[in-house]
């Protein structure tokens, strides 16, 4: 999957998946453009797209969900696959209940 991540100053952020053998290690192209977004000195989102193979246009995993939440909770999304079908929808859609780091303040 690719995903490209428009930052608030009209940057766009290319992001890829790796895979790994040990599947959890693998980084999803979501969290690839917020890494690369982050270390360039962006933390204010605007949109994201993501594109994947034939078939239905593939939602971030649940991992991407929330990183994404920690910097846009309401981020519009589009998901696309190769084939052509879209969807659009909202990060808040996808993680109604998605939680940040000051929801943590105070919490031991």
């Amino acid at each position: 999957m690719g995903a490209a991540l428009l930052a608030d100053d009209g940057t766009i952020f290319a992001g890829a998946n790796v895979e790994n053998a040990s599947f959890g290690l693998t980084i999803c192209a979501e969290r690839s453009a917020v890494v690369a977004a982050v270390s360039a000195g962006k933390r204010r989102f605007l949109a994201l797209a993501l594109v994947a193979g034939r078939g239905a246009p593939a939602s971030p995993c649940g991992a991407c969900r929330q990183v994404l939440h920690e910097f846009a909770p309401d981020l519009p999304i589009r998901m696309a696959s190769a084939d052509g079908r879209t969807r659009d929808v909202r990060l808040t859609e996808l993680l109604p209940l998605g939680f940040a780091h000051e929801d943590l303040i105070g919490r031991r």
